[in-house]
């Protein structure tokens, strides 16, 4: 578990989301900066990236980086999926968001676009919760579970400061990896969601 200082973060997506306003993508969500941090991470961390067959008792590594989103609907979860997420901007992936969640929404999304995720991230934030232990969806190996970023009083150099905190939750299949390769993953999405300017230049 994480509790990540995006203050700076919020504030760049609320202003560009002003500027963006009525623009495909335009409604930019926290969501779609996570996604892009995480797959950015999981690029250095391919065992959360992959499928784990018990039978054969193989690992299979995935080259390829399909998001899962669990998205609350009226007929219950689904998990539409951002296919290629390495290869689309922050702009793109939300107005995919937006898209995605209208189809689920309605009732129309396909078999093909809730089919072959490699990860899934799960947002319970919209729902006034801050935290949770998520369920990974098999046959993914790891799940990130998002909670409701609040501003927060907290330390820095000595002074109590108001900062936007974002808690993040990661559940795995702990025959895929250790505690400490996890704690480095999550480290990584931490540090690239608290500097907007890192995460930009890495992704």
């Amino acid at each position: 578990m994480h509790e990540v200082d995006v203050t700076l973060l919020d504030a760049l997506r609320r202003e560009e989301k002003q500027q963006r306003e009525g623009q495909p993508g335009g409604r930019l969500t926290l969501l779609a900066f996570v996604i892009k941090a995480v797959t950015t991470g999981l690029r250095g961390a391919p065992a959360f990236n992959s499928s784990l067959d018990p039978f054969d008792q193989t690992i299979i590594y995935k080259k390829y980086f399909n998001i899962g989103v669990a998205a609350d609907t009226p007929r219950g979860l689904v998990v539409p999926v951002i296919r290629q997420a390495d290869q689309k901007s922050i702009i793109e992936i939300s107005a995919e968001l937006e898209e995605l969640a209208h189809g689920a929404r309605e009732g129309t999304l396909t078999v093909e676009q809730m089919r072959g995720a490699t990860f899934t991230i799960t947002n319970i934030g919209p729902f006034g919760s801050k935290l949770l232990i998520p369920a990974i969806n098999y046959p993914e190996v790891a799940i990130v579970g998002m909670g409701k970023a609040e501003e927060t009083p907290v330390v820095r150099d000595g002074e109590v400061v108001i900062r936007t905190i974002l808690p993040l939750t990661l559940a795995f299949d702990h025959r895929i990896a250790d505690g400490a390769d996890a704690a480095r993953f999550m480290s990584g999405v931490a540090r690239r969601l608290s500097d907007p300017k890192l995460l930009l230049l890495e992704s």
